[in-house]
């Protein structure tokens, strides 16, 4: 049998020989949060909030959607904590929830304040990932998400979650390479 010497694209991504179980999510979710943060914050003020795309999200809006993510998932979800604003970075409560209609889906989209900066985004991002890497410090993997807060009925094993937003992480940090690569170059 010979020797795997392929070299990950990224150096960062976590060591074929790292730990496994919770500290290995907790690696995996790090590389590709920071590797989302990065490239928004490689971006100029302006370049975060220049749709390059026809859904027309922007590089800063899609930052906030990370960091409101994570939190539905690990803090509202998994704990069953409260969060001050779940749906954040949201136009809309719940915006996949119609009022009959497809208006209400139509309308839907991330949003992100004139003077909400992404370093302050990012640091609220850490935040939350010091608190998601303390979830997975504390609980094991096929622990049951608690009742109430996000899941009233049928509440996912923090395995679950981490598959779910390491998937999602994934999908975004993807998104974003799209739109550093269309981000003109100076």
């Amino acid at each position: 049998m010979s020797e795997d010497n392929r070299v990950a694209r990224n150096v960062a991504e976590p060591a074929k020989s790292g730990p496994a179980g919770q500290a290995r999510w907790a690696d995996y979710l790090d590389w590709v949060r920071d590797d989302i943060v990065n490239g928004v914050l490689s971006l100029s003020a302006d370049e975060q909030r220049t749709p390059r795309v026809p859904s027309g999200w922007t590089p800063i809006e899609l930052l906030s959607h990370c960091l409101h993510m994570e939190q539905r998932w690990f803090v509202w979800g998994f704990l069953g904590e409260p969060v001050a604003d779940p749906w954040g970075d949201w136009n809309t409560d719940e915006p996949w929830v119609s009022d009959d209609s497809d208006e209400t889906l139509a309308r839907a989209r991330w949003e992100v304040a004139p003077e909400v900066t992404a370093a302050d985004l990012a640091a609220g991002l850490e935040r939350t990932a010091e608190r998601t890497r303390r979830v997975l410090r504390d609980f094991a993997p096929d622990a049951i998400a608690a009742p109430g807060g996000r899941f009233a009925h049928d509440p996912p094993t923090l395995e679950w979650v981490c598959f779910h937003v390491l998937a999602e992480y994934a999908r975004h940090a993807g998104h974003l390479d799209i739109v550093t690569e269309l981000a003109p170059r100076v």
